[in-house]
């Protein structure tokens, strides 16, 4: 061992770039290891070099048996000549899986520190605090003394009990070796943190080049040619302790998110910032700001249940519905479906009213105005993050070019108008050609998804007769319920199916599109698959809230598929409680299956693998396992990195805006449900999965342009939910056309008085179609034949001079409808414009705070400038002075 050691040594000192040392000749023998893990265990925890100096910035995993062994040879050759130092050795759980350790010199560390303009610390920050108004410095000194009286925020970490929590706030600036002398070094081994170590190791490895070529390099290619397994920087060591992190601190940054952030004891907490890579502190910062403006909506739309619930007792229109024993219902479906009392809906009416109540238009407007605060101010949040992350001046690499693209259309080059070399170029006509190619394929899948919408109105039209006619009592009595309930468990199963089809779909797509760069394959992915699920989401949704009911005709002229099959009609009480039971279930039955596959998934490959080990190789080697063996038995990131974790968050943020009239509690499950996402994705990262690479972002990119979509979208849909789907205008109408107090001042309780009647129009049984006719008469209910039977609709009775013609007040309720929707959404729109406006995307004191800074920073380098200049004169003259008493 000792001789391998410093043959690694030479190696790194020297800079051997010969074949024979590439091979696994001078790998470390994992037998022989164990008496540096007995001497020095503290040392040697799978962090360091076998030196137990050199810590570990990055690991490699190959196979002994790849077929690519002659690349990855000139790969680490390469990677040698470019000042890294490295070592490997065998696994000791798989002869074939060989590891190699790379580590960063201080050298390497700040020559790429230079060149990758990384922003590093050298000097500590003085917080300028503006003059206040005498006034305003009492309140203010006021209220801290009453927020001194109130217990701490929960939401907050408390840097008393844990102070290495916070972290020092330093001016920063873009490192330079020639001005090292300004920069705050105490050791050199940690003034570069561990993200840093990893991403200037990750910068290099992109660029060093793995077979003679212009564009073969990147250690992206090695891993999709397989020359390696794997790729990651480590976790810091174990996330449990022995010891409690209050007393004894905690050991390392991975112990200190898992005890403060991931464990479920913390569920109520924020995230840590500063302590994940700033593109996942980014999604989490997000999804927290997002979890907490979900708080005032959940609480107003609990409000407004909760007004259903205590208005319920005096509403009228529930009241005459449960009074209405006397009024025959048409039977819903052909043939099987008997007539009905409308007081048999009853309980049907009483739940529609907790959702369709007087509040709905203020919950609707509140959550299109809710919807436009929040992403205005979350532009503030991110701005203040991307100050404190220090990333307002960080612009993003120009993207490299994909090797798709560049094997694809490596024959046809022109020179890159920005760095003036050549690269390879896609035609005109060959672009937009795939575009339309792409184009087509993204309309089919609309197509197939409403094909499947199609299925289940067929499904949901067959059903309710079955049900009809079922031998159970409490099915045949619930028919249309039971049918809504499996149809839409039915549809969960279908969505839950093409999702898995789309994401095949839209990879194939995106990668006949040939994008150029890897953003642009990313944005690419990103549009095609929110459209695709959220198309396959929403579909039935849209039907139930917007077709169901609207398009069936009446009893004796009914509108068929196919000339066969009648299309369903809504309940008695109206069509909204089944939009409230498709959203609710689909909601709950969603967000529960993402949650499980999440965390359980993970969660039992990696049970199964440790299992499998510790039956293969015993327990105490399990326990004696080096760090990197340990992370490179965890799961790896998913292959589209955060895109799943946005999709699934936007996807909710959509539901739960878009149909929030119809669904009050809506914002409230999204917020238990992000409550325990938040955690789930905490401990899924720190726990179950190899740790990310560290990458800069400084905004969520493309989907922050979703989410305006959606904001749009929602206002929309809430109009049409309030004017057509729910009840709201034609009671509008009533009560101040055609109601008790019509051409009065007044409103109450007694102005709705026969609303129930007066929407409710007649027809004669003798009308109806022979393939619609009811197989009883009735006589075993009502104990005579019914004549005559009510339908929900506006038409003339079968005795008038035009027999089931649309009445005056149709025509009425159709206007004011329109007239809604357009006053509703010009109203909603300018108020989003207005607060749009008068809220900055950068915060005042933010602001002044960096234009501060910035000056502060030009007067310390100036200063530091000069301090160096005046040194260098005084140590001139020194000299000079010692040079001339020379001098006889």
């Amino acid at each position: 061992v000792k001789d391998l050691k410093v043959l690694l040594e030479t190696e790194r000192s020297e800079g051997i770039s010969s074949s024979s040392r590439d091979d696994d000749s001078t790998l470390l023998n994992p037998g022989t290891h164990s008496s540096i893990l007995d001497e020095n265990t503290n040392k040697y925890t799978g962090l360091c070099f076998s030196d137990g100096k050199s810590c570990i910035d990055y690991i490699l995993v190959y196979k002994k048996s790849s077929s690519q062994s002659e690349k990855r040879e000139v790969f680490e050759r390469n990677i040698r000549a470019e000042g890294l130092h490295m070592e490997k050795e065998a696994c000791l759980t798989n002869s074939d899986v060989i590891f190699l350790k790379l580590h960063a010199p201080w050298d390497v560390l700040c020559h790429y520190a230079e060149l990758m303009n990384i922003r590093m610390p050298f000097r500590r920050k003085i917080f300028y605090m503006h003059r206040r108004h005498k006034f305003l410095s009492r309140m203010e000194k006021r209220i801290n003394q009453f927020r001194g009286w109130l217990p701490r925020k929960p939401m907050k970490f408390d840097s008393d009990t844990l102070p290495y929590l916070e972290e020092n706030e330093s001016f920063t600036a873009p490192f330079s070796r020639s001005r090292i002398h300004h920069f705050i070094i105490h050791n050199k081994e940690t003034f570069f943190n561990n993200a840093t170590r990893s991403r200037i190791v990750h910068h290099i490895l992109q660029r060093v080049k793995y077979e003679e070529g212009k564009n073969k390099m990147g250690l992206n290619r090695l891993l999709s040619n397989n020359s390696y397994e794997a790729a990651f920087p480590l976790h810091e060591g174990s996330y449990r302790s022995k010891n409690p992190i209050r007393t004894h601190g905690a050991e390392n940054h991975r112990h200190l998110l898992y005890e403060c952030w991931a464990w479920w004891g913390v569920w109520y907490k924020s995230h840590l910032q500063g302590n994940q890579p700033k593109k996942i502190g980014l999604y989490f910062a997000w999804l927290g700001w997002y979890t907490g403006m979900l708080f005032p909506a959940a609480v107003v739309g609990l409000f407004v249940f909760l007004y259903g619930v205590f208005t319920l007792e005096h509403c009228p229109v529930s009241k005459e519905i449960c009074q209405a024993t006397d009024v025959i219902m048409c039977p819903i479906c052909d043939q099987y479906c008997p007539y009905l009392r409308l007081s048999d809906s009853c309980i049907y009416a009483k739940v529609t009213h907790l959702f369709d109540n007087g509040a709905t238009v203020f919950f609707a407007v509140f959550m299109a105005v809710w919807a436009t605060v929040f992403l205005e101010f979350w532009k503030r949040r991110r701005a203040v993050l991307a100050y404190d992350w220090d990333l307002i001046d960080w612009e993003e690499e120009e993207d490299e070019i994909r090797p798709q693209f560049e094997a694809k259309y490596s024959k046809k080059e022109r020179t890159n108008p920005i760095s003036g070399k050549p690269e390879p170029h896609q035609d005109f006509s060959d672009k937009y050609s795939r575009l339309l190619v792409s184009a087509s394929g993204i309309f089919f899948m609309i197509l197939v998804v409403i094909a499947a919408v199609f299925g289940i109105v067929i499904y949901r039209v067959i059903t309710v007769s079955t049900f009809a006619a079922f031998g159970w009592a409490l099915i045949r009595n619930n028919s249309q319920v039971a049918t809504t309930g499996t149809a839409v468990c039915i549809n969960f199963c279908v969505i839950m199916l093409l999702n898995v089809l789309y994401e095949k779909v839209a990879l194939l797509l995106t990668n006949l599109e040939q994008p150029r760069t890897e953003s642009e394959w990313e944005n690419s992915f990103t549009l095609k698959m929110f459209l695709f699920q959220f198309v396959n989401l929403n579909s039935s949704t849209f039907y139930i809230a917007f077709f169901l009911g609207r398009f069936t005709g009446r009893p004796g002229a009914y509108l068929r598929l196919i000339n066969r099959w009648k299309l369903e009609e809504c309940h008695p009480s109206g069509c909204l409680i089944d939009l409230c039971m498709q959203m609710g279930i689909i909601m709950v039955l969603k967000q529960t299956w993402n949650n499980f596959m999440e965390l359980g998934y993970p969660l039992i490959q990696n049970w199964w693998t440790r299992r499998r080990l510790r039956r293969e190789h015993g327990h105490r080697a399990m326990a004696s396992l080096p760090q990197w063996e340990r992370d490179y038995n965890l799961q790896p990131m998913n292959a589209y990195g955060l895109f799943d974790e946005y999709l699934k968050m936007i996807l909710q943020f959509g539901f739960t805006t878009i149909f929030v009239a119809a669904f009050p509690l809506a914002p409230l499950l999204a917020l238990i449900n992000n409550i325990i996402e938040i955690r789930l994705d905490a401990f899924k990262f720190v726990t179950q999965w190899r740790r990310p690479l560290p990458s800069q972002a400084k905004d969520i990119g493309i989907w922050y342009g979703i989410l305006e979509g959606i904001g749009i979208l929602s206002v929309i849909t809430n109009a049409f939910v309030i004017a057509v789907t729910s009840d709201f205008i034609p009671r509008l109408v009533y009560a101040y056309k055609y109601g008790p107090c019509a051409g009065q001042s007044q409103s109450g309780e007694g102005c709705m008085m026969g609303y129930v009647n007066a929407s409710l129009s007649i027809f004669q049984v003798s009308d109806f179609e022979r393939r619609s006719q009811p197989r009883t008469n009735g006589s075993e209910l009502f104990e005579e034949a019914v004549k005559f039977c009510r339908y929900r609709d506006y038409r003339e009775p079968p005795d008038s001079a035009e027999p089931y013609s649309y009445t005056l007040q149709f025509w009425h309720v159709l206007a004011a409808r329109l007239a809604f929707i357009i006053v509703f959404e010009h109203m909603v729109f300018a108020i989003k414009t207005l607060i749009a406006y008068l809220i900055p995307d950068l915060p005042k004191d933010l602001r002044d705070r960096m234009r501060r800074e910035k000056y502060l920073i030009q007067e310390m380098m100036y200063e530091a400038e000069l301090e160096r200049l005046q040194k260098e004169k005084n140590e001139r003259k020194k000299k000079d002075r010692v040079h001339h008493k020379e001098w006889p």
